[in-house]
């Protein structure tokens, strides 16, 4: 029984292939070898459920960023816009992604959760990051999740 979400990401590359897209095409073929290569990953096959789809898409469009800001450093624009163009492909898949204020005032009600469980301060970043992860999962990199949590602690 195949996974909700990878036979959208089939059925994609097919009308992709169809509509001679190339860049989703290839966007989407790339993510469905890394499911593959990830379900054949351990001592046996298995499929993946949504969200461990889900995980191997957000792992793929961080690469494409990641690639990205490495090429705009290298002054290569045009390939720079390429994984830009491709993360944005895979962007469509994955969850609204939270805003600045959305993740600031998570981050905000689990610190003041963390302090009344006896953790403050720099310390305390360990306990806060326990209770803000299963709230933005899938929905914030955890960089950035990290970022918002180390602002507010040294607040």
């Amino acid at each position: 029984m195949t996974t909700t979400l990878k036979s959208k990401l089939h059925d994609d590359l097919n009308a992709a292939i169809k509509a001679r897209d190339e860049l989703r095409s290839s966007t989407l073929r790339l993510t469905l070898s890394a499911i593959t290569k990830e379900e054949v990953a351990g001592k046996e096959k298995r499929e993946l459920s949504d969200d461990e789809v889900l995980k191997v898409i957000t792992r793929e469009a961080k690469k494409r960023r990641e690639a990205a800001d490495a090429f705009a450093a290298g002054n290569r624009p045009e390939q720079a816009k390429r994984e830009t163009e491709e993360g944005e492909v895979l962007a469509a898949y994955l969850p609204k992604q939270l805003g600045d204020d959305e993740l600031d005032a998570i981050v905000a009600q689990a610190v003041e959760e963390a302090k009344t469980a006896g953790a403050e301060g720099p310390r305390a970043m360990g306990a806060v990051m326990k209770i803000v992860n299963p709230k933005v999962a899938g929905q914030a990199e955890g960089g950035r999740v990290a970022a918002a949590v180390k602002k507010l602690l040294a607040g």
